[in-house]
């Protein structure tokens, strides 16, 4: 049986590829699809899980597939527009290292019994949980870099000039890198392995 949730997973990639290649083609008409296919490639980006629920499909891997999946799309659009001279080359490099680091300490404590979030977080502070753990932040930093990735496209487009879509999409992209930071920080610091010894399993 085709795990329907693990192939969302990877045509959503794909679409976002797809999407960016879109962002070096001459012409307004092809960034204004590319706006359209991203709010599409973010509107996706639950439909993974909401299938490996509806059919009993959840496992392990789709999980690490899942936040493959998440990390590939996210890479994908800051390096692109990086490439673009949209963003500083700086804001992907950040979001690479932050990732890198976060998702290494994730799996290894994953086979200790810890969760990112729930019970047996890693996070052992009440700030490193709100940060981290909380759905309000959760929500929150994927809306900021959801809005960023449009918003740069839009900064790109012909619109009024009024509207100052080019400096809402800076505000918007550096607010995603400091929640990248403060999300990142309670990880590298508060997880039982990488200043500490080895945790045991809770």
């Amino acid at each position: 049986m085709i795990n329907v949730a693990n192939v969302v997973t990877v045509a959503r990639v794909f679409l976002a590829l797809i999407t960016l290649s879109l962002l070096f083609l001459p012409g307004e008409s092809y960034r204004w699809a590319a706006f359209i296919l991203t709010i599409l490639v973010i509107w996706a980006d639950g439909l993974d899980g909401y299938f490996a629920r509806l059919l009993n499909q959840s496992s392990k891997f789709g999980g690490m597939l899942d936040i493959a999946g998440d990390r590939v799309v996210e890479m994908a659009y800051w390096i692109v527009y990086s490439v673009l001279g949209w963003v500083p080359v700086w804001v992907p490099l950040l979001f690479l290292v932050r990732g890198t680091f976060v998702d290494a300490i994730r799996a290894y404590l994953s086979e200790k019994g810890f969760t990112a979030f729930g019970a047996n977080t890693m996070m052992q502070t009440g700030l490193g949980k709100f940060l981290v753990a909380s759905n309000f932040s959760r929500f929150t930093y994927a809306v900021v870099k959801a809005v960023a990735f449009c918003l740069l496209i839009l900064a790109h487009v012909s619109l009024n000039p009024n509207w100052h879509i080019g400096d809402a999409a800076t505000v918007t992209v550096y607010i995603a890198c400091i929640f990248c930071v403060l999300r990142g920080l309670p990880v590298l610091f508060e997880a039982p392995v990488l200043f500490a010894d080895t945790p045991k399993q809770p």
